[in-house]
């Protein structure tokens, strides 16, 4: 449809060559188009603040394989706040906090970088492991693991907790 032609629509919309009802009708599509249009930009399904299921150069596992890690040693490192921390943790999980403690150098006091590492945080709306993940694996560290479902999932299965 030319400028033109949709121009000539909307003023013929609003002018008196339009019946009433016709032009009541038009007007609830429109104001339904805008109430999805802002429901779906506020859908937590259309949120950017649930992380991704993938990040690039770690291996995004679930609950199941966390723990098969978890019974063979592997380390976990925990990147919530402290107050997250204190109120429970997966048991002999490391705690370095993203934003005051996580560096190439503390991990690297813990781990080799060929050696499984877990990162966790709180759940698929904590972008903490998220940005964790992503700084290892730019440090060049080769065997990252991204448990996104996090403290809760790990919880909720009824794993052990400290």
């Amino acid at each position: 449809m030319s400028q033109f032609n949709l121009e000539k629509n909307l003023f013929e919309l609003y002018s008196n060559k339009i019946n009433p009802e016709l032009k009541k009708g038009y007007t609830m599509k429109i104001i339904s188009s805008i109430f999805i249009v802002f429901f779906l930009s506020y859908s937590p399904a259309f949120s950017a603040d649930v992380s991704p299921q993938k990040i690039e150069g770690a291996t995004t596992i679930d609950t199941t394989k966390a723990k098969q890690l978890f019974d063979q040693g592997a380390l976990f490192v925990d990147v919530r706040r402290d107050s997250d921390w204190n109120n429970g943790r997966i048991p002999d999980a490391l705690h370095l906090e993203l934003k005051k403690v996580f560096s190439n150098e503390t991990l690297l006091d813990e781990a080799k970088k060929d050696e499984p590492i877990i990162i966790y945080c709180n759940g698929e709306k904590c972008l903490r492991s998220v940005k964790a993940t992503a700084l290892a694996v730019e440090w060049g560290f080769k065997n990252i693991y991204f448990f996104r479902d996090g403290f809760p999932a790990w919880k909720m299965a009824s794993f052990p907790v400290e």
